[in-house]
């Protein structure tokens, strides 16, 4: 079936951060109780319609910062062969490349370095999530921010109340086409908005509770869960992709 629109009503809880007064959490429940997970191997359509094995990996993945950039790093130098496909093209061209002053993973080949393609003895699939897996770690530990992000989107806004106060609006949503700027509306798919991922046996909030513990912190996820239940009770607007 084809991606809902973009637009669509949404609802949205904001609560004070347990840890810091002057920090606020917008969350958009109608995305957190949805029942989307990543479908990676299980029909994912890939963003680019030639290369559907890539699923969203064939860009690479841009570095959130050095720090980022030197923890993948470090686990890429614990891969081994029979998890890297790309093991020694990364070990003699490096793993990372500037574009437009950016940084991120090296493509080789048409895709990120670390994407085993298919027929690889270990299988498809990113080769720092199958080390993560391999080695009794969660993959948030040992993949790039934004691999094990997506298709969570944390934003910011520094906002001046009519008082004089300032507090910060950390903002937990959807990562839709817009997350990717302009060039998102030229994927030729993508699966927050379609209907082929929005199969999970749980809601995202619950599926996703490491990464957004990570994200959020373990005392504001625990305040979460108890808004996202309440709001199970008497849901205002649900994702259209969900099943009816």
């Amino acid at each position: 079936m084809p991606e809902v629109d973009l637009n669509f009503p949404r609802q949205w809880i904001e609560f004070v951060d347990p840890t810091d007064s002057e920090q606020i959490l917008r969350c958009d429940l109608t995305w957190l109780l949805s029942r989307w997970t990543c479908i990676y191997g299980s029909g994912c359509k890939g963003i680019l319609a030639k290369r559907p094995d890539d699923g969203c990996c064939s860009h690479g993945a841009y570095y959130s910062d050095k720090a980022d950039e030197k923890r993948v790093r470090r686990f890429a130098r614990e891969l081994t062969a029979d998890e890297w496909q790309y093991r020694k093209q990364g070990q003699k061209l490096g793993i990372s490349e500037v574009e437009d002053g950016n940084r991120r993973t090296r493509r080789h080949n048409g895709a990120c370095i670390f994407l085993n393609r298919p027929g690889f003895s270990a299988g498809a699939g990113c080769a720092l999530h199958l080390h993560a897996l391999n080695t009794g770690r969660h993959p948030l530990e040992t993949k790039p921010d934004v691999c094990w992000q997506l298709p969570v989107r944390r934003s910011y806004e520094r906002v001046t109340r009519p008082d004089g106060t300032e507090v910060l609006i950390t903002i937990i949503g959807e990562y839709d086409r817009r997350g990717w700027g302009a060039g998102g509306h030229d994927l030729d798919w993508w699966c927050s908005g379609a209907t082929e991922a929005h199969v999970a046996a749980e809601p995202l909030y619950l599926g996703y509770q490491a990464e957004l513990i990570a994200l959020i912190g373990q005392p504001a996820y625990d305040v979460l869960v108890g808004l996202c239940e309440q709001a199970l009770l008497s849901r205002v607007a649900v994702h259209p992709a969900d099943p009816a």
